[in-house]
């Protein structure tokens, strides 16, 4: 059955001692607005860029080095994490309802489920 996903979010990962620093930086560096999440404390987005990938911080727990990571959203998480796998992904953690995964250079992403609507339906790949 077929399935679709896209490349949909960059995530600015940052440690509880660098997060304001960071935020303040990339908001600076970008010209956006660091607008926090009204229902999370750990998220700000910095809006959305060339064909619809968003730009977000996150607030991770201590001893998580500051990094980027990607996520690509999916209408079907199991499908797309076989996809990937096939490519030479490994599944690294078991979130529940998304995989954080990493590439074949060890780099850190993560497979979740369809959160930006309308983008998703006008970038998404459809995968056989």
């Amino acid at each position: 059955m077929a399935h679709r996903s896209r490349l949909a979010i960059l995530l600015l990962d940052l440690p509880p001692e660098v997060h304001a620093a960071g935020t303040a930086f990339w908001a600076g560096a970008t010209g956006r607005p660091a607008v926090p999440d009204a229902t999370d404390a750990d998220w700000v987005s910095l809006g959305s860029f060339a064909d619809g990938v968003h730009l977000e911080v996150q607030r991770t727990g201590a001893g998580t080095p500051p990094r980027w990571h990607v996520d690509v959203e999916t209408d079907d998480v199991p499908a797309e994490v076989a996809r990937l796998e096939a490519l030479g992904a490994t599944r690294h953690r078991d979130m529940g309802s998304f995989w954080q995964m990493l590439d074949p250079t060890g780099l850190v992403f993560c497979v979740v489920g369809v959160q930006t609507g309308e983008e998703f339906d006008r970038y998404a790949v459809t995968w056989p």
